[in-house]
């Protein structure tokens, strides 16, 4: 196990233990406003593009006849959503991806499994490490810059990556957070879809 993976597994079980109460409480308000399922799952591809079932707590009613059609997202997004998104409490069950192993503290975030064949060479790189909860493009504009910069950030992450840069956007994070910023594009529940870098499309 090496120093990374140490990391996340000490740091995830004392963060899961302090935020369990906030945890059922986030439980409690979506299961009141929006019902079952309390929990948000999803297929992403994670270390060399292998498939795990990410967790998130659940934002979105369910689509009229259970077809996700993502050009209602916005409309589709609660305003207890809303705010557990301005706050990324919805982010919060993903600690159990990093105990499993299948993320780290640190990363690029884990798309959709239909941008796996829409990466260039050098997008794709971005999959030589583990996903993160947060990460070097989540620090630098989030949901609020392009694909193209988003991805150049994730590169970069991968090329520079170490303990200390880990830490610092760890601490850059929690900033973020406080000051809600680059959450979504206008407009948007989060970002376009992803076509490749000819075009792009809403993304849920």
């Amino acid at each position: 196990m090496n120093i990374k993976r140490l990391f996340d597994f000490f740091l995830s079980i004392p963060a899961l233990a302090a935020c369990s109460p906030l945890l059922l409480c986030v439980a409690l308000i979506i299961y009141v406003s929006m019902g079952r399922p309390v929990l948000f799952r999803q297929e992403r591809p994670g270390l060399h593009g292998r498939i795990f079932t990410l967790y998130k707590f659940r934002t979105m009613t369910e689509p009229p006849g259970g077809d996700r059609d993502v050009s209602t997202d916005v409309t589709r997004l609660t305003s207890a959503g809303k705010t557990l998104r301005s706050l990324s409490l919805d982010e919060l069950p993903e600690l159990f991806n990093v105990l499993k192993g299948d993320m780290s503290l640190v990363g690029p975030r884990p798309l959709l499994t239909q941008y796996l064949d829409r990466y260039t060479p050098e997008q794709a790189r971005r999959h030589e490490v583990k996903p993160g909860i947060t990460g070097w493009a989540q620090v630098n504009g989030r949901n609020a810059i392009t694909w193209e910069e988003k991805f150049k950030l994730d590169v970069w992450y991968v090329d520079n990556r170490s303990f200390g840069l880990d830490l610092k956007i760890l601490w850059m994070t929690l900033a973020k957070i406080l000051k809600r910023e680059g959450i979504s594009q206008p407009g948007q529940a989060t970002m376009e879809e992803f076509m490749g870098s000819g075009g792009s499309r809403r993304e849920g």
